[in-house]
């Protein structure tokens, strides 16, 4: 429901006087450009790979020598990949559950359902003849 004319002035006097009387605390609570934020994400997500997979690596290399630590080196180089594709899905999870949050959602049909749905508007779909 977009606000009317009088709230939205409301709004932007309420926001001037914050940025006029704490400009740092009004800046903290900006809202943040999605695109940034997932580009940001995705570099942290890529380095968090990277490591781990260099870690992984050293594990494999280091294995030969000494049992205990490449074993050691391998499964710590394979969490921190793991936690980098967990870090990276969670995170566009939250994206996309913050530019919907003001919508209402709309109950998922079933398969069924929306075949069914689909085959009694066959003929509606053709017009007449």
């Amino acid at each position: 429901m977009p606000l009317s004319e009088h709230e939205q002035r409301l709004l932007e006097q309420i926001e001037q006087s914050l940025y006029a009387e704490d400009p740092k605390f009004a800046r903290s609570w900006r809202t943040k450009d999605p695109g940034t934020v997932r580009r940001n994400t995705l570099l942290r997500a890529v380095v968090l790979f990277v490591v781990g997979l260099a870690g992984l690596l050293a594990g494999v290399i280091t294995l030969n020598t000494s049992t205990v630590l490449g074993i050691v080196l391998g499964a710590a180089g394979f969490l921190f990949m793991l936690g980098a594709a967990w870090y990276s899905l969670s995170i566009r999870q939250r994206l996309r559950g913050a530019a919907t949050g003001s919508e209402p959602r709309r109950p998922r049909r079933s398969l069924s359902t929306r075949l069914e749905e689909r085959w009694e508007r066959r003929y509606d779909d053709r017009g007449p003849g």
